[in-house]
């Protein structure tokens, strides 16, 4: 008796994808959209802002590129973990990233415009644990205080000392190297995490406080380098010394207020070209975007980021277990914070503290970083179970 065998076909790629169950069809698409947008506009930022000095003939572009790619591997890679697996993993993530800011105050590190945040990998490459600490404290904050104290909505005591602790380790390690502004980014995910986790008001308070006299400390007994208080000193009058301690800001705001309404158009900046304006590919890239694309295109970059914002609010509104909802909530409190922070120094209204534009900004590890955090929000979006 002869055996008939009947070959399954599989159902091809395209349509496992297109299933309504799919991971695919479960990812938050208009956030990758609008990541996506800022990525490829930050490559031409990029590529007009370094294509007149940098070595080669599209300059530092191929290595953003290159880091581009990799952060969105990154991405990928992250956005398959299940969240609430990450939970286990929090402590080794953070613990990495404490190994990362000590080695930094070791031999090994190194100097990049002024700030003793670098390990040289060779080759060109180099990479900053600050950026990774981002990640490392906002997860071992959301594992300790996702877990509420017995009969109440707030977490424990113990859980809420333990996550201070984290966090002090982690500035106090930037600090020594000095970030500051990483440091008040590190503060920002502190301060976040403990108000989504419902933490009592009192506390809050007292904490908000401690940090006012941190910061009266610090400039009283002049704990801040000498290149920082001048970025202080230009912040409150930029015309104090316009070819010192003020040229930084004098020339951004020249830059963005040339471009007018329409830009000058994509390599058609006089600012950018004579580079007048230091970093622009780093700190000071929203100069490129100002001068050339003008306002509408400013107007853009700064939509597409609140797009991301609005997307992460929603993850994190939609999601049922505290843990995502506290991931998710502290990463858009701090994508939102740096944005503020880069943007608003160069229109004259925050002091310079060094922040790039997420998604935007030239950087390997801060790419890394920031792609990472969308993993983590896709993650979260992915496996989280919908109260619509």
């Amino acid at each position: 008796m002869n055996v008939r065998t009947v070959a399954v076909r599989r159902p091809s790629l395209f349509r496992r994808m297109a299933r309504e169950n799919s991971t695919v069809r479960r990812l938050d698409g208009l956030m990758l959209v609008a990541v996506a947008g800022l990525c490829v506009i930050g490559t031409l930022l990029v590529w007009s802002s370094t294509r007149t000095w940098a070595p080669g003939a599209t300059g530092l572009v191929k290595k953003h590129m290159l880091n581009e790619a990799i952060g969105l591997v990154l991405c990928g890679l992250v956005a398959m973990v299940d969240h609430r697996a990450m939970r286990a993993y929090a402590p080794v993530v953070f613990l990495l990233s404490v190994v990362g800011l000590v080695l930094v105050i070791t031999p090994l590190g190194a100097t990049i415009n002024g700030s003793h945040s670098w390990i040289l990998l060779g080759g060109g490459f180099a990479v900053q644990p600050s950026e990774f600490a981002k990640v490392g404290l906002l997860l071992i904050i959301a594992m300790l205080l996702a877990q509420p104290a017995e009969g109440t909505d707030r977490p424990r005591a113990l859980d809420v000392t333990l996550a201070l602790f984290a966090a002090a380790l982690t500035i106090g390690l930037v600090m020594l190297q000095p970030d500051l502004g990483t440091a008040m980014v590190l503060a920002v995910i502190t301060a976040a995490g403990l108000i989504i986790a419902g933490v009592r008001k009192r506390l809050i308070g007292a904490l908000t406080l401690v940090a006012c006299a941190g910061m009266f400390s610090v400039f009283y007994f002049q704990m801040l380098e000498p290149y920082q208080v001048a970025r202080f000193t230009a912040f409150v009058d930029p015309s104090v010394d316009p070819r010192g301690v003020g040229y930084n800001s004098t020339q951004s705001m020249i830059a963005i207020g040339s471009g007018q309404l329409l830009g000058k158009g994509l390599l058609g900046g006089g600012q950018t070209t004579g580079r007048f304006v230091p970093e622009q590919h780093t700190d000071f890239i929203f100069t490129v975007a100002g001068e050339e694309f003008g306002f509408l295109g400013s107007v853009t970059v700064v939509l597409l980021l609140g797009v991301v914002l609005l997307r992460g609010l929603k993850i994190a509104r939609q999601c049922e277990d505290r843990f995502g909802t506290l991931v998710a909530g502290t990463i858009v409190c701090w994508f939102a914070f740096q944005t503020f922070i880069n943007v608003g120094m160069t229109i004259g209204i925050m002091p310079i503290t060094g922040l790039p534009l997420p998604f935007v900004s030239y950087g390997g590890t801060a790419t890394f970083a920031n792609l990472i955090a969308v993993g983590l929000l896709q993650a979260i979006r992915v496996r989280r179970q919908s109260f619509e």
